[in-house]
């Protein structure tokens, strides 16, 4: 019964995005029991919403949590809250901007430099902008933000983290990628009539991309990589960005928790161990195309991965 259930929640989007969806769900789930002791987890993005909460249950299973930040006062007060919570003495913080290529390539070497192993790399940051703009260093900010600097951070960290294997790197995507099709000669989000929720979508398609192309990449080596969507969740993000859907759906909405569950479920759990290159929603992989038209064609990834190379200066060889 609870498998149709799902199937029909699936099919309508709207209650199975919705807290409905994860409260009927959540009754078949284990509780996540294992111990993260000893293990380092670096989470972007990491300040409010769903970064915070899939931190502080990080945190709370014992993990050595790194977060990741952008306001120094914002950043501290997070981590002495979560520290707190946790009763952690572990929990750490850098700072970064992570629409700035150069402050990533800054992160990732104090990154390496001071951690002998990393085992978890959680890309949360991102924003739904309401109208186009450009990062002083020319990059349109929805693709730097959501999608260019995850691709740079990742790759700068993939060494560190195969050296660490057994190790897990977690996308947060969106439900919304299902109504786009990733456009490499749109990736800036230049050509015609810019639109916040189309581009945001995009970047998240082509974080799903990602997710596959490093799955292949390294599927030897130890090292999971997976996509998950929260569902629809009350954050501050979407509070800002899209005031009128938060004001209508705002009783339908996940507590960021409850979007964050699957992010530290992917995270920690032995169940989810070893599963590469799927995309989640509710601790159960899901299709990642709802429509043929969202589809593409190889040439595209690749034709992706070059342009994001390109635009973030990465030189660690083609895909």
């Amino acid at each position: 019964m609870t498998s149709l259930i799902d199937k029909a929640m699936d099919t309508a989007i709207a209650p199975g995005f919705s807290n409905i969806g994860y409260r009927v769900r959540r009754r078949s789930w284990e509780p996540i029991t294992e111990s993260l002791d000893g293990q380092t987890v670096v989470v972007t993005g990491a300040t409010s919403g769903l970064g915070k909460a899939a931190a502080t249950g990080l945190a709370g299973l014992g993990a050595d949590v790194i977060l990741v930040g952008r306001n120094p006062d914002k950043t501290a007060a997070v981590q002495a809250e979560i520290a707190a919570a946790a009763r952690s003495t572990t929990v750490r913080s850098e700072l970064a901007d992570l629409s700035l290529m150069s402050e990533i390539r800054g992160l990732a070497d104090r990154l390496l430099a001071e951690e002998s192993a990393i085992h978890v790399l959680i890309n949360n940051a991102g924003t739904l902008f309401t109208e186009r703009t450009v990062t002083p260093e020319g990059i349109d900010d929805t693709l730097a933000t959501n999608l260019l600097g995850h691709f740079l951070l990742t790759n700068l960290l993939i060494p560190r983290l195969v050296k660490s294997a057994p190790a897990r790197i977690i996308n947060v995507t969106s439900g919304g990628m299902y109504g786009q099709r990733i456009s490499v000669s749109n990736l800036q989000n230049d050509l015609g009539e810019y639109k916040g929720s189309a581009a945001y979508a995009r970047t998240k398609r082509g974080q799903v991309i990602l997710t596959e192309m490093w799955a292949e990449q390294l599927r030897d080596t130890g090292v999971t990589v997976n996509a998950m969507h929260p569902g629809w969740a009350d954050t501050p993000g979407v509070v800002k960005s899209l005031p009128t859907f938060h004001k209508i759906t705002k009783p339908f909405l996940r507590t960021p928790a409850e979007g964050a569950d699957t992010i530290v479920w992917l995270a920690a759990s032995g169940e989810a161990a070893g599963r590469t290159g799927l995309f989640w929603h509710d601790r159960r992989p899901r299709p990642t195309h709802k429509t043929k038209r969202t589809r593409e064609r190889p040439e595209a990834r690749t034709a992706l991965w070059d342009a994001l190379s390109e635009l973030s200066g990465w030189e660690g060889g083609d895909f």
